[in-house]
């Protein structure tokens, strides 16, 4: 088995693992809390629920994953290479069957504990997928074509594009889960950096 070859398999396991770690932070913590994590998980959260909330329409947070990591994926392409690229699709493609044939089990119904542990494990599952030369897509993949292509600092406008989400979060599902949602995703920054 040649190098390359090798790498690839080491990566692809990865990915898989990273992909089930973060089904299971979401199935165990995000939706036991009613949180919502940072990025396109966040907003697809939001979609779905809004839409569940305000329409009657029940549309799983996969769905709405995987149709929005979609574009960015096609924007990145040429910056970040066709491997990056390939292993990225994967994560996310696999994060979204899992999150689908996962069950929600409630570990806890202490608030505190399901965001913070939740950070923890969905920080865990992106550090993963870094490592292994992957991302989980969505606000990583803008944020690394932006830093690419222009050569600036932009993880800053990801951490507003949460911040928004989350104010638009406790507007339309009240502030405590919202604040919540700013300690699950202080600790998952905290386990990627």
């Amino acid at each position: 088995m040649s190098n390359q070859a090798k790498k690839d398999c080491k990566t692809l396991i990865a990915v898989i693992i990273s992909a089930f770690v973060y089904a299971l932070a979401m199935k165990a913590f995000v939706e036991t809390g009613n949180l919502f994590p940072g990025g396109f998980a966040g907003l697809s959260r939001m979609f779905s629920m809004s839409l569940s909330k305000f329409g009657g329409i029940t549309i799983p947070f996969s769905v709405f994953y995987f149709l929005l990591n979609i574009p960015p994926t096609l924007l990145v392409y040429k910056y970040v290479g066709h491997r990056f690229t390939i292993f990225s699709v994967l994560q996310y493609s696999l994060t979204s069957l899992f999150t689908e044939l996962l069950p929600t089990f409630p570990i806890t119904s202490d608030m505190l504990l399901i965001a913070v542990f939740g950070g923890i494990l969905g920080g865990l599952a992106i550090s993963i997928a870094l490592r292994a030369d992957a991302s989980s897509g969505g606000t990583d993949f803008i944020a690394i074509y932006a830093s690419t292509k222009y050569n600036a600092p932009t993880w800053s406008y990801v951490m507003y594009f949460n911040a928004a989400m989350l104010v638009l979060a406790g507007i339309l599902f009240g502030w405590e889960q919202a604040l919540y949602s700013i300690i699950y995703q202080f600790c998952s920054t905290q386990v990627v950096q």
